[in-house]
């Protein structure tokens, strides 16, 4: 039987959910981010809605440059819990039609609804009707693909935004797939780009006339990847999970900072944070993420993989510093700061672990600042560490 796979992609998503609830911000551009300050602030766009996009706003946007492209806009600090309450609902309503759900994102999610025709129609009509459901429960619209496989299915889902509904079927692959540009492509980043266009290769169909050997000796690995691409062969499958992939924190410094001790003191209160998620989802990772971004918004991600999942906080803390110590270009303005943990395992037995078994003393800190965490709120403890230095005198 064909594969039958739907991309769902909540239009907007944090910013339709605002406009939802305020009726007054229907039809405005609505921002949803950090404070601008007049054009002074820092931090960017999470997401912001159509009428904003109008004036060049987009997500990941300084959010000074968007008060400026903007400056009518109405600006909206983020809800986390209620987008994440709204999520669950749409999520609910995905696996009302079939398990093979994979998630994306809190606003997006594959489906593999091959199965499910005989009970609920052909894909296309099950994408009418989960957007329909949407719209009634949640009052907010979703763009969905619909496509033989992922690739195609992501990109079919993101043409017609919002409130699309396309279809790419088996034998359209390549009349749908090759008048795109190759910014369409997954994995070609703007360097790569810029190669495939000095190589007079624009569109997906340009792409599609080269030989895959020919890619291969320009690209090595990815030269087969970008061949199967161009001539829409995809045959990953669903991977259905609860879609938490990684956990982060990041924060954006009111000013930039090049003091060390001050950079590594948000590290551990990072480390903190994500710590304390982690544990309250009780999910353990093995690989250590930290994000830096300079003053001139040039940022560097760096990673370890552990021979050991882990959610302790001091762990957390001790390999983030380290990857902060070898990669930080000692002197230079730090304007962001992020930690995170990825490659999930759920903690369904406490194992001791070599980490349990090196710092029991710091897993017994975290169970007590999490129990006072729980009851008093997040503000009530924090560690010594991550207490500001005293002015010198």
């Amino acid at each position: 039987m064909e594969r039958v796979i739907l991309h769902v992609d909540m239009d907007a998503f944090f910013a339709a959910v605002e406009q939802r609830d305020h009726p007054e911000y229907q039809g405005k551009p609505v921002i949803v981010g950090a404070d601008p300050k007049e054009g002074s602030g820092r931090g960017v766009v999470s997401t912001c809605s159509y009428e904003a996009r109008v004036f060049g706003v987009h997500s990941a946007l300084p959010i000074s440059r968007a008060y400026k492209l903007c400056p009518q806009g109405i600006y909206v600090p983020p809800n986390g819990k209620l987008y994440a309450q709204v999520s669950k609902k749409i999520f609910e309503i995905f696996y009302e039609f079939t398990d093979a759900v994979e998630p994306l994102s809190i606003d997006e999610a594959f489906l593999d609804v091959t199965g499910s025709q005989k009970l609920f129609g052909n894909g296309v009509e099950m994408a009418h009707q989960i957007k329909k459901r949407i719209i009634e429960k949640e009052r907010i619209s979703a763009s969905v693909g619909v496509a033989p496989n992922k690739y195609l299915a992501k990109i079919a889902s993101d043409l017609e935004k919002p409130d699309g509904l396309v279809v790419v079927r088996k034998d359209k692959i390549n009349e749908f797939l090759h008048p795109l540009d190759i910014s369409r492509l997954w994995g070609a980043g703007i360097r790569t780009q810029e190669v495939l266009r000095k190589m007079d290769i624009h569109t997906i169909g340009d792409l599609a006339a080269f030989p895959r050997d020919v890619l291969s000796s320009k690209f090595g690995k990815m030269g087969a990847h970008f061949y199967n691409l161009a001539h829409g062969i995809d045959d990953r499958p669903i991977v259905a999970g609860e879609g938490v992939k990684s956990v982060s924190n990041e924060h954006t410094f009111g000013r930039d900072v090049n003091d060390v001790e001050q950079l590594l003191q948000t590290l551990l209160w990072l480390s903190e944070k994500v710590g304390y998620r982690l544990r309250q989802k009780r999910l353990k990772g093995k690989t250590v993420h930290l994000k830096m971004r300079y003053d001139n918004f040039s940022t560097i991600t760096r990673n370890k993989t552990l021979p050991e999942r882990i959610d302790n906080t001091q762990t957390l803390y001790e390999i983030s510093s380290a990857l902060f110590n070898e990669n930080y270009q000692r002197g230079r303005k730090i304007r962001l700061l992020g930690v995170g943990l990825s490659g999930f395992g759920k903690m369904q037995t406490e194992q001791l672990s070599l980490f349990d078994a090196q710092d029991r003393k710091s897993k017994k800190l975290d169970q007590i600042q999490d129990l006072l965490t729980n009851r008093f709120g997040k503000k009530i403890i924090s560690r010594a560490d991550t207490m500001p230095p005293k002015k010198k005198s």
